[in-house]
């Protein structure tokens, strides 16, 4: 039994110098610096949200998950965003119809004034 002991003893030992060693020889990694306060790493193109923006989105995890400021902001923008495009693409259609409308107007006018043709 003490043999066992003494075995794990000296795994245990070897595992240690062994950790030493490998910190020693490839330091400790890159090391970042953390963001400064009131900063984030949630970022958003000022206009033109696409899709692969949205899922290209990160965001940082707290210790009950993700930041609530940095996801009430992304969906802030992204209403924003929809709002403005919907918007856009309601003053198009109705620029449409108001088109198709003087085109159908002058349509019907031009028929109206036509002379008439007879073939003889």
């Amino acid at each position: 039994m003490t043999l066992v002991l003494l075995y794990l003893v000296v795994l245990v030992l070897v595992g240690i110098v062994l950790f030493a060693v490998g910190s020693v020889l490839f330091g400790r990694g890159e090391a970042l610096p953390p963001l400064p306060r009131a900063t984030t790493a949630t970022v958003l193109p000022a206009s033109g949200v696409t899709g692969a923006d949205v899922d290209a989105v990160k965001f940082s995890q707290t210790l009950r998950g993700y930041k609530t400021s940095e996801v009430d902001w992304v969906l802030d923008r992204l209403a924003r965003e929809l709002d403005m495009l919907r918007g856009e693409l309601a003053t198009l259609r109705a620029a449409t119809d108001r088109d198709a409308d003087i085109d159908a107007e002058i349509g019907g006018d031009a028929r109206h004034a036509a002379p008439a043709r007879e073939d003889a």
